[in-house]
């Protein structure tokens, strides 16, 4: 009576544990039954990563239209797009955001990647890049920038280190940005260094976004790492501004009114000649001021 007992209840036991991993379905794909009966695993939140990869196109947008970049571009071409574009948004911030590869769309309004603050496991976040200085390279095709990441991990914003940031156009299918690593207080003893590689391989000088490959990783009291796809989001696009030919309102008149008083100081003699030149001058330059000449009276013979 006893052994049938147990063996029925081992039936049940057998039969729960199948429908638990039925209905939880490929979540617990890999586990033992034993570990289950045991409570030997533990379910965790996972980062998914997208592999740095090497590029093998670069898409570039403009005027509205995106094409591989190797059809119709060189290298200097692209480069000095980057400029104007870091140029146009020099001083400005940068947004961030983890994206997928093939659609180029934002996921989430972050980039996050595990790491460990001492012993502590801990998610790091970095959703905005502050352009502080563009830096040109005389004869080569790099471009020297000063950025400034806002790093936050467990709610936290510790004290960062400017980054000394070198965009490097190689080629046409070869752009990379990187830096030397830069450093934050992240515990209370020693700093962490961060070191960040974007392989860019998206470019839209219509909207500003720049999308790529990105590997972060940290070294110190905090350490971790992790790879995937996101986009730059820069508040202007990369065509300059049209500029301003016409001088300020104000400033005619007041070279007008100069002119005026300069006109009647002169000599009787040559009164009207030069009357009428400055009144032929103030009617060609201050037609959108609505100045009237009057007629000059006829010069008696």
């Amino acid at each position: 009576m006893m052994k049938d007992r147990f063996v029925f209840n081992k039936y049940i036991k057998t039969c729960f544990f199948i429908s638990l991993l039925t209905i939880c379905g490929c979540g617990l794909r890999g586990i033992n039954l034993k570990d289950i009966a045991e409570n030997r695993f533990k379910i965790t939140a996972n980062v998914e990563n997208t592999p740095l990869r090497e590029v093998g196109s670069i898409v570039v947008c403009r005027s509205k239209q995106c094409a591989p970049a190797k059809l119709s571009m060189s290298s200097q071409y692209i480069f000095n797009s980057l400029l104007h574009l870091f140029e146009n948004n020099n001083h400005k911030k940068m947004l961030v955001c983890q994206a997928n590869p093939s659609s180029r769309t934002c996921l989430e309004n972050y980039i996050t990647l595990p790491i460990k603050v001492g012993i502590t496991p801990a998610y790091m976040y970095i959703d905005s890049v502050k352009i502080t200085d563009v830096i040109i390279n005389k004869g080569t095709n790099t471009l020297n920038l000063i950025l400034n990441y806002n790093v936050t991990y467990n709610g936290q914003t510790p004290d960062c280190t400017p980054a000394e940031s070198v965009l490097y156009v190689r080629n046409i299918n070869h752009i990379l940005l990187e830096d030397p690593g830069y450093n934050c207080k992240m515990t209370t003893v020693g700093t962490t260094n961060i070191k960040t590689i974007f392989v860019i391989d998206y470019i839209d000088l219509d909207y500003g976004f720049i999308g790529g490959y990105y590997s972060l990783g940290l070294s110190g009291p905090a350490y971790g790492g992790g790879t995937g796809y996101m986009l730059l989001r820069l508040p202007k696009n990369a065509y300059p501004l049209d500029p301003e030919l016409m001088a300020p309102t104000k400033k005619k008149k007041n070279a007008a009114k100069n002119t005026n008083q300069s006109a009647s100081a002169t000599d009787t003699s040559e009164g009207l000649t030069m009357t009428m030149d400055v009144q032929a001058d103030t009617a060609r330059g201050l037609e959108e001021e609505t100045v009237e000449v009057f007629p000059l009276p006829n010069k008696k013979q």
